[in-house]
């Protein structure tokens, strides 16, 4: 299928075969479709032993290969029909299933098949002590069952599949009986009693002179019967009317979100609450189920790694280690001693290492938590008594205890808020560092403010307020006036949620006594009254794309409940387990990467895939935490911030987490500078916004010292590793560093790849790519290489280009024919896909989602493919030459993209419309080769590219594409073939056509250190045909990096061990940093060949 909508007519489809009782219609189309999984069906396969119809309905949705879960469901049933066979003394059936069946896996694990093939052997396999408890066939199917179910559900390729969609009863035929409605409606001759024969073609009243005309009205199609099974009667001219009892009148947000001036608003009492359909074309169709996955290739979060114990089935449970729970931030990697209880925490939303924490003395701070550094640390006072009301003084002065309710950044991370327990909101701007300046102070409610948050509904930054006194405010940050109140809520309010769909902006809350309601941003009430699950103080919350609504919150029983809405139909979709029976306290939620919700609730943090009901697991953080630990999520769910006992923060973390820790550590200043560097309030904070994102070019620590250039023309000056292979390759094209640091990748031009992989032996315990030792050049025992499909290439023309997904597992890659999918694992092919012409030139997966790829083309286009659906969503057009260079923004949610027409364009990574774009500065006297590459890569910060030309590297600011530094290659140095950030940005490794590597200093593009082809060629080996094509930088060292030669070479690099960086120490001192960090709007142009400082 190739849209949400067809999907969605699938699932009407098999709602309408279920209704007419055609089972095997139904399983046949769930399985062609690989859109529902029917666990029920399922299960009677397997318990009545129906192996081939198990297969056979499981290739509908994955295949042996697809990842290591699948791997085990295959293993497990056929290993069950082997022992059946061996049980019933049917040895020749046990052989042909040995042989068919089984030998697959032998490439897997080989001493676990000749386990397997010795039960052959014996008179009876339970003499086998891993099998000695096997009883009977129809036991060991049902323990089997319930290891399968918990295999599918780790499955993220079943992600999505194991429920159906919360549809209506005979909804297809309520749609059918709707167009047979609006067809009538537009009849020039409208019959009160229509004859509709058939829906093969649209309805029309006949005139008086038809024969039909006089047909009897008891002979009409729809009739009046009120069974759900028929269709439903035509109201002529009327709307559709269902013939069944009368349900109450709703008013769903359909209706007010998309009129918005009408005078009147009923309330919505108790009835279906219709949270998300924001305008009438929206609520034609759901689309909750639209990134269903279909029956095409898929690439998934969790790492493919495949483990096949030898246990039988039930005894095995502890064995499997689900890589889905390697997502989670689970790794205690900071402890933070706070010195009061924390109450409130939240992480920059473009520093993602930087920690507001408010607390229950009302003290904030401001931590770096990568060094364990405060930065900032502030006691709470009134700004300006004499302006506060007397109401405030006068609590004050009973009781000057104040804590801290809530403590947010702005979209945008230019300022923050603070929701105080007495009456008073602060709004602070910050600067960066640990420059944190008082921007407004409102006095907003009587009693506690219990939340606070930010909008944007008018284009105009806006802060939302509730407290104690029931009442919802909307101030205006810039001015502080108040802009809104809404009144309605029957006791305190305890917090907000704000949001907006097609343009229209809406504020959901919820108050102590269990209720919700929602608001549109006027004066005319609210427009929904309901009641929270289990009347419990509840908080709401969206995922991180907008898409879809959970609530979570406990009763005064201390009953803990969580749910997600069904946007479109007002209804919960479904209802998460795994709770306290008695929490103690509000529990408080987050949710990750639109996937994860955690919540902390009996002195731990349980986490929840969203997608499943059930509890995914439950850490406790190695002990020391508080009832109901308060949690938060930094924006990517790298990291978790979590209040622990003894005024303590604990911050756990994904690897990803921890690498993005260890860049830091040691540069907190720098980290800190990465702040907004805004000298007034930006109003539209929508991050979206190129125009309204301004950033500061991180610097490295001491950016006021120049480096002394050193050249390097000795092997003994520094430390190298040639890597061997068993084949003659070619050129090497395309080289990098796996995302785990174990492992370096060569695309060769003759389209082999070569993968050389560092183990964990001694003295590299840690398994990571090092001089020291060398790699082993992984290949299957097949001998067959990963290559690249040639069939329709031009070799003349062909640019070959791949692409890594962030679990290492899948490379996507081509040699100027088709694309092909790649499984690290195995080396097998997955799949061939986009013949040419036009071929593609540059590969780059979507940070977000692993099966989106923007592909760039040798006709100058980019390509928005969606692997999993095989679906092009969009093709871009706006170089003249092919694409040389794609880099997404995580942060800005842009792609940047360069060609050979040495253009830059920015587009949205949301709609995908250009944003902006830039012609490179070609400088005088130089002429580019006609196809030159330009290739961009985004610096840590995310808001800063480096741009690569043969002429020239630049930092280029994405938000208003302004070129902040140029260094220009110099009238007697060689074109540059390749250049890279080191993996904290603070370096760029530079490669020439004359052989010569040069490392630069990130912040001014300094060269720092030069390496001359002699250090690493031999002497009878340098020439002008061998030189560096490539070089890559090992994404957790900073000082390591790695060429790839056109002779068909890779040569790893680090500095002498002594050293410990390249170059040498400050040599020159050029006085104090300055203030504003930014750099000169107009770059200066330096030369190679005559280095020397910017400054």
């Amino acid at each position: 299928m190739t849209s949400s909508l067809s999907r969605d007519l699938i699932f009407l489809i098999l709602q309408f075969l279920d209704e007419e009782k055609l089972k095997e219609t139904v399983h046949k189309l769930e399985q062609e479709s690989g859109l529902f999984f029917n666990v029920k069906y399922f299960e009677e396969l397997i318990l009545n032993g129906n192996w081939d119809e198990v297969e056979k309905y499981l290739s509908g949705f994955t295949r042996v290969d697809d990842n290591r879960y699948s791997m085990k469901i295959f293993f497990e049933i056929r290993k069950q029909k082997y022992l059946e066979a061996l049980d019933k003394h049917d040895r020749a059936k046990a052989v042909d299933i040995l042989a068919k069946d089984l030998k697959v896996f032998s490439s897997f694990n080989e001493d676990l098949f000749k386990e397997i093939t010795q039960l052959l052997t014996l008179d009876n396999f339970r003499e086998n002590d891993q099998l000695s408890s096997y009883r009977d066939t129809k036991t060991a199917r049902t323990i089997m069952l319930i290891e399968l179910k918990k295999l599918i559900e780790a499955n993220p390729l079943f992600r999505d599949k194991l429920q159906l969609p919360n549809i209506k009863g005979s909804r297809l035929r309520m749609l059918i009986n709707q167009s047979l409605n609006w067809q009538h409606s537009l009849c020039g001759n409208t019959r009160q009693n229509p004859d509709i024969r058939t829906l093969f073609v649209d309805h029309n009243c006949r005139n008086s002179n038809d024969a039909y005309a006089h047909f009897a009205a008891s002979n009409q199609f729809v009739g009046s019967a009120p069974k759900t099974e028929g269709f439903l009667p035509i109201v002529a001219n009327g709307p559709f009317q269902p013939t069944s009892a009368p349900v109450p009148v709703q008013t769903p947000l359909t209706t007010w979100m998309s009129n918005p001036s009408t005078a009147t608003h009923p309330v919505v009492s108790r009835g279906g609450l219709s949270f998300s359909s924001l305008n009438a074309g929206m609520a034609a169709m759901s689309k909750g189920h639209g990134d269903s996955d279909a029956s095409r290739p898929r690439i998934s979060g969790a790492q493919d790694r495949v483990m096949l114990p030898g246990n039988n089935s039930g005894q095995n449970h502890h064995v499997l280690a689900f890589n889905i729970i390697d997502d989670l931030p689970k790794t205690v990697a900071r402890t933070l001693n706070q010195g009061s209880v924390p109450t409130s925490m939240d992480f920059h939303p473009i520093q993602q290492t930087l920690l507001l924490v408010g607390t229950g003395i009302g003290d904030i701070s401001l931590w770096e938590v990568s060094s364990r550094e405060k930065l900032v640390s502030k006691n709470f006072q009134v700004w300006d008594i004499g302006a506060s009301s007397m109401i405030l003084k006068a609590s004050i002065i009973k009781d000057p205890c104040v804590a801290v309710k809530r403590i947010l950044w702005s979209p945008d991370g230019s300022l923050f808020g603070v929701a105080h327990s007495k009456h008073m909101v602060q709004l602070y701007t910050y600067y960066g560092g640990q420059d944190i300046r008082h921007h407004l102070e409102i006095d907003a409610h009587i009693g506690s403010v219990n939340d606070l948050a930010f909008c944007n509904p008018n284009k105009q930054l806006s802060v939302i307020t509730c407290g104690d006194d029931k009442t919802i405010k909307v101030w205006d940050v810039a001015t502080g006036a108040k802009l809104y109140t809404f009144e309605g809520h029957d006791a305190s309010v305890h917090s907000i949620c704000p949001h907006s769909r097609e343009n229209v902006h809406f504020i959901f809350s919820t108050s102590v006594d269990g209720k919700i309601k929602a608001w549109l941003y006027d004066s005319m009430g609210s427009r929904v009254d309901y009641d929270a699950p289990g009347h419990s103080c509840t908080t709401m919350a969206y995922s991180s794309d907008g898409k879809r609504l959970f609530s979570c919150g406990t009763s005064q029983e201390g009953e803990s409940h969580m749910v997600e809405w069904n946007e479109n139909e007002g209804s919960i979709k479904r209802t998460y387990q795994g709770f306290h029976k008695r929490s103690l306290g509000v529990v408080q939620f987050d949710t990750s990467k639109n996937r994860f919700i955690a919540v902390g609730d009996d002195y731990s943090i349980k986490f929840w895939d969203m997608d499943n009901p059930n509890i995914l697991t439950a850490i406790d953080a190695e002990g020391g935490l508080p009832a109901s630990p308060r949690i938060r999520f930094n924006k990517e769910g790298t990291l978790l911030a979590v209040s622990a006992n003894d005024h303590r923060i604990k911050i756990l973390a994904t690897i990803d987490g921890l690498h993005l820790m260890r860049t830091f550590e040691g540069h907190s200043l720098i980290a800190s500078r990465l702040g907004i560097a805004s000298d007034t309030l930006t109003k539209n904070v929508d991050t979206r916004n190129l125009d309204d994102v301004k950033a500061r070019l991180p610097e490295e620590p001491n950016p006021a010292k120049t480096w002394k250039l050193i050249e390097i023309n000795d092997p003994s000056r520094l430390r190298l590793l040639r890597l061997s292979a068993r084949v003659k390759p070619d050129k090497i094209a395309r080289l990098i560093y796996t995302n785990s640091g174990s492992a370096i990748l060569a695309l060769a031009l003759n389209g082999i790849h070569l993968l050389w992989k560092w183990t964990r032996t001694d003295p590299n315990l840690i398994g990571k790519v090092t001089t020291k030792i060398n790699p082993q050049l992984l290949q299957p025992s097949s001998g067959t290489l990963m290559t690249n499909d040639l069939t329709d290439a031009k070799s003349e023309e062909a640019v070959p280009c791949f692409a890594l997904s962030k679990n290492d597992s899948y490379i996507m890659s081509a040699s100027g024919g088709k694309i092909s999918l790649f499984n690290t694992m195995t080396f097998k092919t997955m799949t061939t896909f986009m013949s040419p012409p036009p071929a593609a030139t540059y590969l780059a997966f979507h940070p977000q989602d692993n099966n989106i790829i923007a592909v760039g083309m040798d006709d100058s286009t980019i390509h928005i493919y969606n692997v999993r659906v095989d679906e092009i969503k969009c093709k871009l057009k706006g170089h003249s030459k092919r694409i040389t260079g794609l880099a997404f923004t995580h942060v800005l949610n842009v792609l940047v993209s360069s060609g050979a027409d040495a253009q830059i364009i920015v587009w949205s990574s949301d709609n995908w419309e250009r944003q902006k774009n830039t012609s490179v500065q070609i400088p005088a006297g130089k002429t580019p080769a006609a196809m030159s590459n330009t290739q961009v890569q985004f610096h840590q910060d995310q808001i800063h590219f480096l741009m690569v030309h043969e002429t020239q590297l630049a930092i280029y600011e994405t938000t208003k594409l302004e070129c902040k530094k140029q260094r220009i290659v110099g009238e007697f140095s060689a074109p540059i073939s390749h250049a890279t950030f080191s993996c904290d940005s603070q370096l760029v490794y530079g490669s020439f056509l004359d052989g010569i590597l040069r490392i630069f200093t990130a912040s001014n593009l300094e060269v720092r250190c030069q390496i001359n082809p002699c250090s690493y060629f031999q002497s009878d080996i340098v020439s002008s045909t061998v030189y560096p094509l490539v070089i890559a930088a090992n994404p957790q060292e900073p000082y390591q990096f790695a060429i790839g030669l056109t002779d068909g070479g890779v040569i790893v690099f680090e500095p002498l061990e002594f050293e410990g960086k390249w170059g040498v120490s400050p040599a020159v001192e050029n006085g104090p940093a300055t203030a504003s960090g930014i750099p000169p709007p107009n770059p200066p142009i330096i030369a190679l060949d005559q280095p020397q400082s910017l400054e």
